[in-house]
């Protein structure tokens, strides 16, 4: 069970606060960041949010009011001595925040995180960390049911609403809980119109993501035993000669899965200093310990890896090896 009453506290105790959250956010990133938002702003208190990473186009609709920084140090760094605290949200590493990382560990504000991913790491004064949640924006929820600290509105609502129903892979996940759809169900009263989030999440997508998500099918393989493992590849010439950016990659990944027999799927992207791979897994198959063995983590069937400053061409066979002994 959650401390909800001891998060309650922390927020009534403090009066300015900093969100922040992952690089290259998603829904549930994003929507918890502006629903607690939202929850500080009820309350009268002073909040910022400021991330690594720029909002990606198909999530700015969440974000009406323009609140969400992208992070520069001369302009941000002040905050981290004049305010009260930081809320870490869907994260449990200060790396995950990559440029903001060196300034939240040596801050003296007190540092909380609420997340749903295993294994954290040693950074923050309180944890609010539950993996049984489906979203941390499951988790705001809960926490707003357990103390009345706000009541609900459309402005939290349709945050919270993106972040479960992301993470639920549109409520078809195995953590699609008959809870999850009572959630919506009261998120739903509050106004929130299940087509319209989904059309700006899904159905907005620029023409290069499209041709982008060819170029990625088409560079698809099987390997493994039983050719089990699909994997593919983008490379940074891709995203220059498409004008196509990382955020557009987010999902690709579960396409490997759609194929017959395959039992994990794995892209592999290239970044300017480095690479990153997405990793995903059917049944009792832990890509999150194999996201660990270099660094990563996430979920049990859903983890991610980031590395850099180092060839991803030369990796990817290492990392396929690894891939066969956790069929």
């Amino acid at each position: 069970m959650l401390e909800f009453e001891k998060l309650n506290r922390i927020v009534l105790e403090y009066n300015k606060f900093i969100i922040t959250t992952h690089v290259n956010p998603d829904a549930d990133a994003l929507g918890s960041e502006l629903a607690l938002y939202y929850i500080l702003k009820k309350l009268g208190k002073q909040t910022v949010i400021l991330n690594h990473s720029e909002t990606p186009y198909n999530l700015n609709f969440l974000d009406t009011e323009k609140v969400i920084q992208k992070y520069e140090p001369e302009k941000h760094n002040i905050l981290f001595s004049d305010f009260d605290a930081i809320m870490c949200l869907d994260l449990n590493r200060t790396d995950r925040t990559v440029s903001m990382k060196e300034i939240i560990e040596k801050s003296k504000l007190y540092k909380v995180c609420i997340d749903h991913h295993q294994y954290p790491a040693d950074f923050a004064d309180a944890y609010f960390i539950d993996t049984d949640y489906a979203a941390t924006g499951h988790i705001l929820y809960n926490f707003i049911k357990a103390t009345n600290i706000v009541s609900l509105d459309y402005k939290i609502s349709v945050n919270l609403y993106a972040a479960i129903m992301t993470d639920t892979g549109s409520f078809r996940f195995d953590r699609t809980t008959p809870e999850i759809h009572r959630i919506a169900a009261d998120l739903l009263e509050h106004g929130v119109e299940p087509h319209l989030v989904y059309d700006q999440l899904y159905d907005q997508s620029l023409l290069s993501k499209t041709r982008l998500l060819g170029v990625t099918l088409k560079s698809l393989k099987l390997a493994g035993p039983n050719d089990e493992i699909a994997f593919m590849t983008i490379m940074q010439e891709d995203f220059k000669n498409l004008g196509a950016v990382e955020s557009d990659t987010e999902n690709f990944v579960n396409f490997g899965l759609s194929i017959q027999n395959v039992k994990i799927s794995i892209l592999f992207i290239e970044l300017k200093n480095g690479f990153k791979v997405s990793l995903r897994s059917k049944g009792n198959i832990h890509v999150n310990n194999l996201a660990r063995e270099y660094g990563g983590g996430g979920h049990v069937n859903a983890s991610g890896i980031r590395i850099a400053n180092e060839d991803m061409l030369e990796f990817i066979p290492k990392i396929l090896s690894k891939a066969e002994s956790y069929l």
